[in-house]
């Protein structure tokens, strides 16, 4: 027997692909009456480097800053869409490695489904950029849907 989806999670990055996966979060959450909770992870900035040789500590916390504010505004943005288009959601702002933070809420928000976009990167950006989407499929505890981006 089928488990009732009640808790949606759609974990976006506000680009296309998410956009896309944006709609069959929409289609599901209407054809099950259920929660739709809209996550963005803000990864910190100091991360991609090491050492003071790339600005210091205070560029980091100046690019967190503005990564944060465009977060919040894209998020206010999607929230006034889902507003009109009827449905129950809300939304977190999270900080920290987009993989761990969508799967350790998606568990803790008792997430029935995520609904994440894909980018369909193949061959050496694949490997440099790496898959959020793969890592997430790989340690969710719940199902996963994945959404290519055109």
């Amino acid at each position: 027997m089928a488990r009732r989806i009640r808790r949606i999670m759609h974990a976006t990055d506000f680009s296309k692909a998410s956009g896309r996966a944006l709609e069959e979060s929409i289609n599901l959450a209407k054809q099950n009456n259920a929660e739709l909770l809209v996550v963005n992870v803000v990864e910190p900035a100091g991360q991609y480097a090491i050492g003071e040789d790339y600005g210091g500590a205070e560029l980091y916390i100046k690019m967190e800053e503005a990564a944060k504010q465009d977060a919040e505004r894209s998020m206010q943005k999607l929230m006034r869409k889902l507003g009109q288009a009827k449905v129950k959601a809300k939304s977190l702002l999270l900080k920290g490695i987009a993989y761990d933070q969508i799967v350790k809420a998606a568990k803790n928000r008792k997430a029935d489904m995520i609904v994440i976009g894909t980018h369909g990167r193949t061959g050496i950006s694949k490997l440099f950029m790496g898959s959020v989407a793969g890592k997430v499929i790989s340690l969710a505890r719940c199902p996963v849907l994945t959404v290519r981006g055109k």
